[in-house]
């Protein structure tokens, strides 16, 4: 008994030792520098920073700042005037409304690429320089479709000195001001669509009345009717060509 607590006990200290003496026996741990090269003048981390932040308002700025305003509030009230409450979904509306953003932005963007984005990331000129100059394509661009009325509103409510030329204006002014005439479009747009159909539901509504069905829905009899003459006319490819070429 007593050989056998004596060789446990011998046991438990080689065990015990065994770690400290494989530390010690292994090699030092390789230092691993990971180097992080910014573009232009503007260092890497900083850079990251940024682009978090802008993340934050990419949404807006889709939204705001591009055509996807005008198409999004067109699709809304053509699903409205044809009485279809989930088809096609909201999630097939946006995404066409996404893709034909792209289809209309893409020459702005295409010179926003060349004048700005490609000299700041090979290094020709600092990202404050990129901004400046990526900004008149983009204001030209909403300046093409902002009212005389709503630029003046904004220039007055920001007490800015009238401009000589529409380049002048700043961004604090321009943005606004595109926001409320792409609305205003957006609803002038949505009304065109949506007065035949509220002509079909008159006619049906009439009809009923007159055979004295005053118990059935309107809408049920007026709705085959309004896909019919959507499908006929192709009424998707009549609404998407009037909303490109209204930004051409």
């Amino acid at each position: 008994m007593k050989r056998a607590i004596i060789l446990l006990v011998a046991v438990l200290f080689v065990l015990a030792a065994a770690p400290a003496f494989a530390q010690g026996q292994a090699q030092a741990p390789q230092r691993m520098e990971v180097k992080m090269d910014g573009i232009g003048t503007v260092s890497a981390p900083i850079q990251v920073v940024v682009l978090l932040t802008l993340l934050t308002f990419v949404p807006a700025i889709l939204m705001t700042m591009t055509c996807f305003t005008r198409i999004i509030i067109v699709f809304h009230f053509l699903r409205q005037a044809m009485g279809l409450q989930e088809v096609p979904s909201n999630q097939i509306l946006i995404g066409l409304s996404l893709f034909l953003t792209m289809f209309i932005m893409a020459p702005v963007g295409a010179k926003v690429n060349d004048l700005a984005i490609q000299p700041v990331m090979a290094g020709k000129m600092t990202t404050v320089e990129g901004v400046t100059r990526a900004t008149p394509p983009l204001r030209d661009f909403m300046l093409r479709q902002t009212r005389e009325a709503d630029l003046a509103m904004f220039i007055e409510l920001s007490k800015t000195p009238r401009p000589a030329k529409a380049d002048e204006l700043p961004m604090r002014v321009v943005i606004p001001a595109y926001i409320m005439s792409e609305i205003k479009t957006g609803f002038q747009m949505g009304f065109f669509v949506f007065v035949p159909f509220l002509l079909i539901d008159l006619v049906v509504s009439t009809s009923l009345l007159s055979m004295g069905m005053m118990q059935l829905p309107p809408a049920m009899i007026s709705m085959p009717f309004k896909l019919v003459l959507f499908v006929t006319v192709d009424g998707w490819s009549l609404v998407v060509k009037s909303l490109v070429r209204s930004f051409m």
